[in-house]
């Protein structure tokens, strides 16, 4: 599975000019967490509904995506209604689940994802050289460009030392079970994948300093903005605002 899977396209969301995509992302999101009107979140859910339509994402994997998030989700609806204090509304044995806890696990299922789905649909349809690119541009400091570009560029190479140490203890029949034995191992493996992941980190900052690098990336070409972008720019401010709006503006103020 590649880590840029949903970078290849040719939707409208994937030509339009990566900075455009970071602010509209980034303001709709701000707005998207600090709202908690079900009205409004679920108007929320469907912009981010229309943006994943237009990029014109593979189903199955934004599916596997959302599974992920959503896991966790699960977990709060298990728990959150039955330790919420509220009016009561139905009974499991000794558990009660009340109106707050239930209307409380539902804006937050709705908050994560709205947000997961516009982040997919707008982040991850740009390459990272895109990204990191449009992240200078915006002035963005150095330090936070190139530690975001690093993480996401190695994520996939400590993957592998894992898979790597995980196997070789399967190899020496090594069973997870609840108890000191296993525990003992686990913390091996995590201290191995530390020394590992370090050790490799310095062989590559030794590679680019070989090959030159003086703590920044040169780019080669530039990007433009068209009116496809300024209108998209526009459009997306204006129902970031109109949220908001929405959820702090009282009726008949």
């Amino acid at each position: 599975m590649s880590i840029e899977e949903f970078s290849q396209g040719s939707s409208l969301i994937h030509g339009l000019d990566p900075r455009v995509k970071i602010i509209s992302a980034v303001i709709f999101s701000i707005i998207v967490a600090l709202a908690d009107r079900i009205a409004i979140l679920a108007a929320a859910l469907a912009v981010a509904l229309l943006l994943v339509f237009l990029a014109r994402l593979n189903a199955n994997r934004l599916g596997s995506r959302l599974l992920i998030i959503n896991t966790f989700v699960l977990i709060l609806w298990l728990v959150l209604p039955f330790s919420y204090p509220g009016q009561p509304v139905f009974n499991i044995g000794p558990l009660t689940a009340t109106r707050e806890g239930l209307n409380y696990s539902l804006v937050i299922s709705m908050k994560s994802n709205t947000i997961v789905l516009v982040m997919i649909a707008l982040l991850a349809t740009s390459p990272i050289f895109a990204l990191v690119h449009a992240l200078r541009h915006l002035k963005i400091p150095t330090k936070l460009i190139q530690l975001f570009f690093f993480t996401f560029r190695y994520f996939h190479v400590l993957n592998q030392e894992y898979s790597r140490l995980r196997g070789a203890m399967r190899i020496r029949c090594f069973k997870a079970r609840t108890n000191i034995h296993t525990y003992k191992n686990l913390a091996y493996l995590v201290g191995m994948l530390l020394v590992r992941s370090f050790d490799r980190s310095e062989k590559i900052y030794q590679a680019m300093l070989c090959r030159g690098y003086q703590g920044r990336f040169w780019v080669f070409t530039h990007f433009s903005l068209n009116s496809r972008d300024i209108l998209f720019l526009l459009v997306m401010i204006g129902l970031s605002i109109a949220l908001g709006m929405g959820q702090w503006l009282k009726p008949g103020s």
